[in-house]
This record gives C-alpha cells, structure tokens and sequence, in this order.
C-alpha cells in the first residue's frame, strides 16, 4: 500500500473510532419498564436508597406464609443484640413447638437445643418447630411472641402486616405485603450483618438430617445472599431475595407465584432487570467531615459537618457526570451545640432534578467558650454586621 494511502486510512480509522467513543458517551440506556411479573405482588428496591425500581399490588395484604419467619429472626436478632438472649442459650423443646404442623427441624419433646441451632434451624430449614420453640423461651408463648412482632412491625413502619404467630401457617388476622417485607428485610440487613450471612448458607444438619435451604436463587446466582422462601396453600409460592453486585444491593419480593421454579425465576427477572438499568453510586462516606465552618462563641474554633450515614444515590445507567451534589452550611453557627444538630444539607442531582437530599448535621458537641472568647467573638460579630449595613 502506498505510504500515503495508509496514512489517510489510518487517519480515518482513527476519526471512526474518536467518532464512536464521543456517541457512546453521550448515549444513554433506555431504562424500559419492568418486566411482567407472574405474582399476586412484586416489590424491587434499592437497598441503600430505598428508591423504587418495580412494583405491582405492594401494599395488598397477604398471606406471607414462612416469610413470616423473617421477622421472628429479627426479634430474635434483637433480643440478642440487647442481651436478653445468647446464642448458647439452651432452649427446652415443648409439646407443642414438637406437635407443629408443616416444615420442621424434627426437634423431639424434652429435647435441649441452643439457640442458635433453632435459628439455623428458622432460616435455612424452615423449621415451625424451631419457630415457635424460639417465640416459648422469649415470650413463654406463641401469642404474646406475636405481640412483640407487631410491636417491632409497627416501629419498623410496616403499616399494612400483622402476625397472630411465629411460623406463618395460616390463620386469621395473619397478614403482610411485598413493600412491608422489603422494609423488614432492609431492617435485618443493616441492624443485624453479622446474622444475616446465616441467610446464605445453602444447608444446615441437625441430629444428623441434612435438610437443603429451599431458596435456589443461592446456587444459582453467586450475587444472592438471602434470603427466604415461603409457601402454604393460601399465600402460594413467595420468596424475598437480596443480591449484592459490587457495591449495590437489590431487595426483591415476589408473592403469590404457582410453583418453587416461579418464585425463583420471578425474582431472577427482577434483580436482573434492577442491576441493568439501574446504578447505585456512593457519594459520601457516612460520620467523615465534609465541611469545618467556623462556630461563634465556641470552645473550638470550627465544627465538623457531615452525614450520620453513608449517601447513596441510585440513577438510570448514564454518564456519571449527570450527577452532581452540593452541600449547603448554615451561617452563623453559634455555640453551643449539640452533637447530630442539623446544620445545612446535602442536596444530589440529576440533570438538575433533585433526586435525594440528607441533613447535614454535627458530627462532635461544641460547649460555650469562656468569657474571653465570647467576648472577642460579640465583638467581631457587631463589627461585621456594622460593616454590612453600610
């Protein structure tokens, strides 16, 4: 090839693929609707957000069957967190925990087992048995285990759920939704880490039955992590899944489906659809410094501002650059204040439309400062104001 025709089609070659980065980057993906779902409901969300990606029928109350057990775990979660319970608690399996119907861990009467072998048992075999022993040895019985559930729903904002029992098998008055679940578990997630990888494990053996965790999405899907399968014949085949891709995580819910292969598949749609179009970005580092204003008549001279918790901010896949965020400090902070005192905001936007915004808030208490200092500062303050009446 002659010299010159080479160069010329390396010029253009060059020019084709400047030209394709440039559209690449200013194209964006469509995000399309949410793939139907065959399912009584369906929730997806952000775990970090809580931003909305699908959802149909959420705030239907149904039967949630043993999805029900999520929250007997985390009042469980709880009662260790406070230590009114330990793990290596023995627990004395009555008549009645031994004589309940459905899924079981095959406990015997009389039997003696730690807590924490009826937890394992809970979440990754189902177990009723194992349920309502756990609600006996916190509550003394089944009932008033149930009140306690709905105390912690009715903190936790599950508006539309009530428990009449730890296990989920039908009853009257007995009743959740795909919105109250995805709260729960977001509850469970974030208050109890060191627990919820009990939701991952893929099988549990106790006097030596093996029995295999009924959430195939676990083998399936290496992202999934939890968390739990429910089914009786009233609520159908339900599943909450979580997965967690690099730094975002997906709560789904899916209720009401016609088989085990369903609810797997249902909530594989969604969580597939939430990590396509869909992308979780973290802003700002949660209890760091974003800002030091100055702090009048202090005991120091500047206060620390930040956020009480990690921002995150969940978008449609699209250039990064699309998303800006802007902190806002009050002015004129005067001492003294108390630590967490909400002192300006951090607004995010997306091509200028806001999309979250969080307080901005104390991050360490500043006491008064001695007469010296406050002195110094009333002066400079009246001298300030003078200049700006000017």
């Amino acid at each position: 090839m002659h010299p010159f025709n080479k160069n010329v089609s390396i010029w253009f070659f060059s020019l084709f693929i400047t030209f394709s980065q440039a559209n690449a980057q200013e194209t964006e993906i469509t995000t399309p609707p949410a793939p139907a779902i065959a399912a009584s409901a369906y929730f997806l969300e952000d775990f970090h957000t809580g931003k909305i990606l699908a959802e149909s029928n959420a705030d239907v109350r149904l039967a949630p069957a043993s999805l029900t057990k999520i929250m007997t775990a985390y009042v469980i979660f709880r009662e260790l967190s406070n230590g009114h319970l330990h793990l290596d608690d023995i627990v004395t399996i009555s008549e009645k925990a031994w004589n309940t119907s459905g899924s079981r861990m095959f406990l015997e009467i009389g039997n003696q087992v730690k807590v924490e072998d009826l937890l394992h048992g809970v979440i990754i075999q189902s177990g009723n048995d194992a349920s309502v022993a756990l609600a006996e040895h916190v509550a003394a019985d089944e009932e008033t285990f149930a009140d306690i559930m709905n105390q912690h729903a009715v903190r936790l904002g599950m508006n539309n759920s009530h428990f009449k029992n730890s296990n989920g098998l039908p009853t009257p008055d007995h009743y959740t939704t795909a919105r109250d679940l995805a709260i729960l578990t977001t509850a469970v997630i974030k208050e109890f880490p060191e627990y919820y990888r009990w939701f991952s494990q893929k099988e549990f053996t106790f006097n030596k039955i093996t029995q295999q965790n009924r959430n195939k999405l676990l083998s399936r899907d290496e992202s999934v992590d939890g968390v739990k399968t429910g089914f009786t014949d009233d609520a159908g085949y339900c599943l909450v899944a979580s997965a967690l891709r690099e730094d975002m995580r997906l709560i789904s819910v899916v209720m009401g489906t016609k088989s085990a292969i369903a609810r797997a598949n249902e909530n594989q749609t969604l969580i597939n659809y939430g990590f396509r179009f869909y992308e979780s970005h973290r802003m700002y580092e949660g209890n760091k410094p974003l800002n030091e204003p100055k702090i009048w008549k202090g005991s120091s001279k500047t206060i620390a501002l930040g956020l009480t918790e990690d921002l995150y901010a969940t978008i449609p896949r699209r250039p990064y650059s699309d998303l800006k965020a802007v902190i806002n400090t009050d002015t004129k902070i005067m001492a003294p204040i108390a630590e967490h005192t909400k002192l300006g905001s951090v607004k995010v936007t997306l091509k200028d439309v806001l999309i979250i915004e969080k307080d901005l808030v104390a991050l360490q208490e500043v006491e008064k400062g001695n007469i010296f200092n406050n002195l110094i500062d009333s002066v400079l303050l009246m001298l300030e104001k003078s200049d700006n009446g000017k």
